[in-house]
């Protein structure tokens, strides 16, 4: 009692069909240096095909921080890269008895806006007559009301407000529905 499960280890994931009911609050007080990944949070045990895991992005990983929507949408042009997500969507698609429509939750401030915009592509062009409700979501950024910026500032504000532009733009073309949430009114855009 009060460890997180041992099924979803990753840093970066896609959360597929089947991973419903994930709690997002800690069971316990843990000092910061021994909570590594967002995984141990979750109170209900995820299903192994629900998690594709992104490698390049872990927090070890070669790459990074996926910052670009053109990196997101990169990831998915790899046809092994998609014929895994594809066989993991099947997985699930197979076990329901009348499959109504999928929900994408996607962050648009960063790369995953470009891998929310070709799942959502895929999930069309695979499942037509099917809804595609899908939930963009974005931080708040904090104002440090100094009126300086660092050049970084100032790149990654730009990054965050042409992710922003990008998701929207690319998941309204391919979702029944697309909800932005944020809980400030600028959609984390100054």
């Amino acid at each position: 009692p009060g460890d997180a499960p041992q099924g979803a280890r990753s840093s970066k994931g896609l959360s597929l069909p089947g991973c419903a009911g994930a709690g997002a609050a800690p069971t316990g007080v843990r000092d910061p240096p021994s909570v590594r990944l967002w995984s141990q949070y979750l109170n209900v045990p995820l299903h192994p095909k629900s998690l594709y895991v992104i490698r390049q992005y872990l927090h070890d990983g070669d790459c990074g921080c996926l910052e670009a929507f053109g990196q997101g949408e990169s990831l998915l042009q790899d046809p092994t890269c998609v014929e895994e997500l594809e066989d993991r969507l099947h997985f699930f698609v197979e076990e329901c008895d009348y499959l109504q429509g999928f929900q994408v939750l996607c962050d648009l401030h960063n790369g995953f806006s470009g891998v929310g915009a070709k799942v959502t592509e895929m999930l069309h062009d695979e499942y037509s007559g099917k809804g595609i409700l899908t939930w963009g979501l974005t931080p708040v950024t904090s104002d440090t009301g100094a009126g300086s910026f660092s050049p970084q500032d100032s790149q990654s504000s730009f990054y965050r407000v042409l992710n922003t532009a990008l998701g929207i733009a690319h998941l309204a073309r391919h979702s029944s529905l697309l909800c932005p949430l944020s809980l400030r009114g600028s959609l984390g855009i100054k």
